[in-house]
Formats: structure tokens, C-alpha cells, sequence
């Protein structure tokens, strides 16, 4: 087989069959540098076909919240005041860049994620 990208789904089936067959290759072999390659075609196939969108921002923080066993109160120090927390999660104000600094910074929550763009009902009116 000789190296091509993947354009199909035939494509990464006969693909990924090479990969087990080399799987057991050394490095730094001619086997192993193939085996190599092909994995990296494998994962850029996989990234465009198979790409998991990032999250709503508010959903993101939602969840992160449940999983952690967090309250409104607990985001008070990122967001504001119990009213403007009450506003965001309920998408009647839009995330400011400093809530978004601030609960990256305090929260872990990827920055990429709460910058997206994200409908609120101030976009309905």
C-alpha cells in the first residue's frame, strides 16, 4: 500500500488494517516510520470526520458545576452578584471577556470554549 491521505472511509478501513499489521513494529525502522505515518493520517481522518463540538459556554459551566457540586453562590467571585450570576446562567447577559478571565481563572474551564459564540435571549429581542 502506498501512503496516501485518507479521502474515504474504504480509505481508513484498509488503513487501519496496515496499522495492526504493524503495530508490533521497533522504532526507527522501516516498519516503525511506517506505522508512524499512518497513525498520523489516521488521526487527522478521525479529527474531521469524527470532531466533537465544543460545548455552549453556559452548558460547559453548568456541567462543570454539577460535576464539582458547585452552587450560584460558588460562582459569585467569577461572575458577580447573585442577580448577574441568576442573569448569565439563565442567558439574559452574555459572558463579559473579565467573567470569562476570571472563571478560566478560577474554574478551569477552557477559555476556548467560554468565548464561543452562544445565543442568549437578549438575541431574540
Amino acid at each position: 500500500m502506498e501512503i496516501k491521505p485518507i479521502k474515504s472511509e474504504a480509505d481508513y478501513e484498509v488503513t487501519l488494517k496496515e496499522i495492526e499489521l504493524l503495530f508490533d513494529s521497533a522504532p526507527d525502522t522501516p516498519e516503525g516510520d511506517r506505522l508512524e505515518v499512518l497513525t498520523t493520517l489516521v488521526e487527522a481522518y478521525e479529527e474531521r470526520r469524527f470532531a466533537i463540538p465544543r460545548p455552549d459556554p453556559i452548558e460547559a459551566i453548568m456541567y462543570h458545576m454539577e460535576s464539582r457540586g458547585l452552587t450560584r453562590r460558588d460562582l459569585e467571585p467569577y461572575i458577580g452578584s447573585r442577580a448577574r450570576v441568576s442573569e448569565v446562567l439563565n442567558r439574559k447577559r452574555p459572558l463579559t471577556m473579565e467573567m470569562i478571565r476570571n472563571i478560566h481563572k478560577g474554574l478551569g474551564i477552557p477559555a476556548e470554549v467560554l468565548i464561543q459564540p452562544y445565543p442568549t435571549f437578549r438575541d431574540a429581542a
